[in-house]
């Protein structure tokens, strides 16, 4: 087993360079002809953001959460841009190896900013509800302060009476309405929207069920959430963009088919479809079966990754689409707190990244010339003893 599985690393090593499945864009449709979508001007994606001057240009750290999400968000939407309905790929991970809570969980916020993100870059009309609503929350507040000052005036004045005054009635109403609308973010509690919608698949009804009781007020009105299993009952007509958030292998076979279902019944409305810390492949199952190769062949690999993003133990490893992956390490005198230490054409491994830590700080050598497949293999090897 082990020499089969030697044989092909060497291969895969020997063969097609691995940062093609990083820098090279492929959309894939349901269809058999998968090409890249070629625009009016005779661009591919690849040969449009090389006039951008973003190609072979280092990944910067983001400043905070929400510029992380809408970094993510504006890498997905110049993908989509260049049409063909793409299939994208988020990767975010603060957890430094913290298993105390699940990916689903330690990555929601992110979740929430980056569907909002996304939505305000990509669906026509939520831009206009944002400031819409940003006024009337605003006016909402000013008028709450107003209208409870009333109220505390009143019921100073009618200490010795314990039935209210119609006036008292009114402004109690008129509170209720206004609190209402400031936990809706300042949208009407019956506002309903209209436009295109941004389906959140879960990997269960449970997760679903939780964000659509915790997120409504998190994200724009067009968000949807369904989960990947059960009967599907929800009208998909108008979904132009979904999400598939941290599915995991056991919701591989149904997020798959979910997927085919929308791009043949969506084709004309269909924007893209996001894959948010996709876990699709369970290595001691069948990552090494005939299925779990298939799905990565079918799927996985054909997943243009939009934005990866994981904090380490002295820093972080991040990349922006189509620019390079980059690895910070902490340093105080430098701007920001970070300095980058090395900038790759391709996703390091995990060895590599310690490497990388241990050249740049004086702890090891850099490799000789010449000895980079020995080294993969051997690395592989280690991998290989320790399962």
């Amino acid at each position: 087993m082990l020499q089969s599985l030697l044989a092909t690393s060497l291969l895969i090593l020997l063969g097609q360079p691995a940062v093609e499945a990083f820098v090279r864009p492929v959309f894939v449709q349901p269809s058999s002809s998968a090409s890249p979508r070629v625009s009016g001007g005779g661009q591919t994606a690849h040969s449009s953001v090389v006039a951008l001057g973003l190609v072979n240009t280092p990944t910067e750290l983001p400043d905070s959460l929400d510029d992380a999400a809408a970094i993510a968000a504006d890498a997905c939407r110049r993908i989509a841009e260049e049409g063909g309905s793409p299939r994208c790929r988020v990767d975010f991970d603060t957890s430094v190896g913290d298993e105390t809570y699940t990916t689903l969980k330690s990555s929601t916020e992110f979740m929430q900013k980056f569907v909002t993100s996304l939505c305000l870059a990509t669906i026509p009309g939520v831009q206009e509800w944002k400031m819409d609503s940003a006024m009337r929350l605003a006016e909402a507040r000013a008028e709450l302060r107003e209208v409870q000052q009333q109220l505390e005036d009143a019921a100073g004045f009618d200490d010795d009476d314990d039935e209210k005054s119609p006036e008292e009635v009114e402004l109690a109403e008129r509170e209720a309405q206004l609190m209402g609308t400031i936990s809706n973010q300042g949208s009407p509690a019956d506002f309903v929207w209209e436009g295109e919608n941004v389906r959140i698949y879960f990997p269960d009804e449970g997760s679903a069920a939780l964000a659509r009781r915790d997120w409504t007020s998190e994200v724009p009105p067009c968000v949807q959430f369904s989960a990947c299993g059960g009967v599907q009952l929800a009208d998909t007509s108008k979904d132009s963009v979904i999400m598939f958030f941290c599915p995991r292998a056991s919701e591989a076979e149904a997020a798959e088919e979910l997927l085919y279902k929308t791009e043949e019944a969506n084709a004309d409305i269909l924007r893209m479809s996001v894959w948010v810390n996709p876990l699709l492949v369970d290595m001691g199952v069948t990552g090494f079966g005939m299925a779990g190769r298939m799905l990565r062949e079918r799927l996985i690999e054909q997943l243009i990754p939009a934005y990866y993003l994981r904090t380490l133990d002295f820093g972080a490893l991040t990349r922006t689409w189509p620019q390079l992956f980059t690895v910070w390490q902490e340093d105080e005198s430098a701007e920001g707190g970070y300095r980058m230490i090395k900038a790759m054409d391709r996703q390091p491994s995990n060895p590599e990244v310690i490497d990388i830590y241990d050249i740049a700080n004086g702890i090891a050598d850099e490799p000789k010339e010449g000895l980079g497949l020995l080294n993969a293999l051997g690395d592989f090897v280690n991998g290989m003893t320790r399962l």
